[in-house]
C-alpha cells in the first residue's frame, strides 16, 4: 500500500515509518518504500521550529482541550504588502528543508512573500493526544487537519497584521488534496492554491496505481513489465510449495526462513517485494536529493537493466537481483517479510512506537476516509498476489474497521469534497505522467480557474522540487505557467 504514499525498517518495520517529508505526503509504508523515506537533516541549517496552541476537536465546542502543533517561518523574501504562501503538512514530519528549497520559495522571491508552513497533526513532533490509540485517533482527518489550517490562518494573520494579504496553499500528494479542500472549504481564508499530484478522488480499490507502473515501466523498455509480470508469476507458484522456501529465503536475503502459513504472510511479502519498482516509479528522476532522502539515483531505467540483464539469468533471478540491488542501496543487512512482525509494530500505539513516525496513522486515514489500496486485481499490471482484501483486511487488524465501515467512509469523503467533481476557483492542479497518483487527480481543466497541468514524463511531485539544468522542458514550461497563473490570480 503506498500513498501517498507516500509511502514509508531496515530488516525490520523500525525504520519503516520516518516518511517523505512534510510538504510531498506520500503515505508509503512497506517493502522498499519504507526506507527511500529516511532523512538525514543534520548539517543543514535549520530554521527555529515554532509552536502554536491548536485545538483538539474542532467540530465540538464543549471540548476545550488544546495541544501544541510545530510551524516554520521562513521572512527572507518577504516585502511588505506581499502575499502569504502556506505550505500544508501531510502524512510525514514536517521537514525543515523545505524552508530553504523547492519551487515555492523561488515564487515567494518573485513575488515577495512571507512563507509559513505547518505539521500535520497527528504526525512529526504534532502530538495532540498521549498516544495512538484507536480511540485517540478519532481526531485524526482531513476535516480536523483544514479546520487546523483554517484556525492557523486566521490567527497568525491576526497576530502578525496579515488579515488583508493574500493567502497561497501550496501542498503535493495527500497535502496536495488538503490544499485543493482548503480552497474549497474555507474560501475566504485562502486566496488561491496549488495542488500538485493531488488525489483528490477516494476509492477503496486502486487497482489503476500498478496499471500505471506497467506503462510507466514500458515507456523505458516495452518487455520491462513483461518480465516482472513472469518474475511475480513464478515467485508465486514457488510460494505454493514449502519445499522452495529455503531457496526463495536466500534469494531474497530474508532475516528468517520464510513462513507463508496464512494468505497475508504471502501477500505482504510480495507486496514488499513489488514496493521496490511502485517506488522507483512514482518518484522517478524526482531532485529530492536536499530532502536528505536516499536512493535517488535508482530510477526506471537502472531497474529495466537489471530485469534486461540475461547475465542474471532468468526473470525470477533478475527480480532478486532488484531486490538485492535495493538492499545495498539502502544499507540493508537483510529483509524482514514476515506480516506478523508488520501487524505486531501497526497495533503499538506509543508515540515511541516503529510505527509512530506516519505509518500507524496514515493508514488509519485510509480505513476511515481515503481507502487507495494499490491492488493486483487489474489484469493489465505486472504484480501479482496482494488483492484488495489483503489491504482491507489490515483496517481490521488494526483498528477494528470493517470492510462495511470502510466503504461507507470513501463514500462520505467523495460526499463531502465533490472528488473529481470539484467546484471551486483558483486552484490549479499540476500532475505527472510518469506518476501513479495521477489517476486520481485532475488531470484537464475544470474550468478556467480549475486549471490542470499535465506534465509529461515527470513523476509525483516533480513541479514542486528546485530545478536543474537536466529538467525536461516541460517541465521548466510548467513552473513557469503555474507562477504566471500566481501572478495573475494575485492581482484579483
Amino acid at each position: 500500500m503506498a500513498f501517498l504514499m507516500c509511502g514509508l525498517p531496515v530488516c525490520k518495520v523500525t525504520l519503516l515509518f520516518l516518511l517523505l517529508l512534510f510538504a510531498v505526503g506520500d503515505g508509503q509504508y512497506k517493502g522498499f518504500r519504507r526506507f527511500t523515506q529516511v532523512q538525514n537533516t543534520e548539517q543543514r541549517p535549520v530554521f527555529e521550529e515554532q509552536w502554536f496552541t491548536q485545538k483538539l476537536d474542532h467540530f465540538n465546542g464543549a471540548d476545550s482541550r488544546e495541544w501544541k502543533q510545530r510551524y516554520f517561518v521562513n521572512e527572507a523574501f518577504y516585502r511588505p504588502g506581499g502575499p502569504v504562501f502556506l505550505m500544508i503538512g501531510g502524512e510525514g514530519p514536517a521537514n525543515p528543508a523545505w524552508m530553504q528549497y523547492g519551487t515555492w520559495l523561488t515564487y515567494a522571491e518573485k513575488l515577495g512573500a512571507l512563507c509559513l508552513m505547518l505539521e500535520h497533526r497527528f504526525y512529526g513532533k504534532s502530538h495532540p493526544t498521549v498516544d495512538l490509540s484507536t480511540d485517540n485517533l478519532r481526531f485524526l482527518s482531513s476535516r480536523q487537519a483544514l479546520a487546523d489550517l483554517a484556525h492557523f490562518r486566521t490567527v497568525m494573520a491576526e497576530a502578525r497584521g496579515l488579515s488583508n494579504r493574500k493567502w497561497v496553499a501550496f501542498g503535493g500528494s495527500y497535502p496536495g488534496s488538503l490544499t485543493a479542500w482548503f480552497r474549497l472549504k474555507y474560501p475566504h481564508l485562502v486566496h488561491a492554491s496549488v495542488a500538485t499530484s493531488a488525489p483528490v478522488h477516494a476509492t477503496v480499490n486502486f487497482p489503476e496505481y500498478l496499471e500505471v507502473v506497467w506503462r510507466s515501466l514500458a515507456s523505458e523498455n516495452a518487455e520491462c513489465p513483461l518480465l516482472v509480470k513472469k518474475a511475480s508469476d513464478t515467485l508465486l507458484e514457488r510460494l505454493k510449495d514449502p519445499k522452495t522456501y529455503d531457496n526463495i529465503t536466500k534469494d531474497f536475503n530474508l532475516c528468517s526462513k520464510l513462513q507463508i502459513q496464512t494468505e497475508m504472510d504471502a501477500a505482504y511479502f510480495l507486496e514488499t517485494l513489488a514496493g521496490s519498482f511502485m517506488d522507483v516509479v512514482q518518484y522517478n528522476e524526482d531532485n529530492r536529493g536536499f530532502e536528505g532522502v536516499m536512493g535517488t539515483n535508482i530510477t526506471i531505467k537502472v531497474l529495466c537493466g537489471v530485469m534486461g540483464d540475461t547475465s542474471l539469468g532468468e526473470p525470477y533471478a533478475r527480480y532478486a537481483a532488484v531486490a538485492r540491488l535495493m538492499m545495498d542501496t539502502f544499507l540493508i543487512k537483510c529483509l524482514d517479510a514476515s506480516y506478523s512482525t508488520y501487524l505486531r509494530d501497526m497495533t503499538n500505539t506509543s508515540w515511541e512506537g516503529p510505527a509512530a513516525g506516519g505509518g500507524r496513522q496514515w493508514v488509519y486515514q485510509t480505513c476511515t476516509e481515503f481507502g487507495f489500496y494499490q491492488s493486483t486485481d487489474s489484469p493489465n499490471q505486472p504484480f501479482t498476489g496482494f488483492p484488495l482484501v489483503y489491504h482491507v483486511k489490515q483496517c481490521a487488524d488494526f483498528y477494528n474497521v470493517s470492510a462495511e465501515q470502510l466503504a461507507e467512509a470513501v463514500a462520505q469523503t467523495n460526499e463531502y469534497y465533490g472528488g473529481y467533481d470539484i467546484r471551486s476557483s483558483r486552484i490549479v492542479f499540476p500532475n505527472g505522467s510518469i506518476d501513479p497518483w495521477h489517476a486520481l487527480g485532475i488531470t484537464q481543466d475544470i474550468s478556467p480557474t480549475l486549471p490542470a497541468v499535465f506534465i509529461t514524463g515527470t513523476a509525483h511531485c516533480a513541479n514542486m522540487y528546485p530545478a536543474r539544468s537536466e529538467d525536461l522542458p516541460q517541465l521548466a514550461l510548467a513552473r513557469d505557467h503555474i507562477f504566471l497563473l500566481l501572478q495573475q490570480w494575485l492581482k484579483l
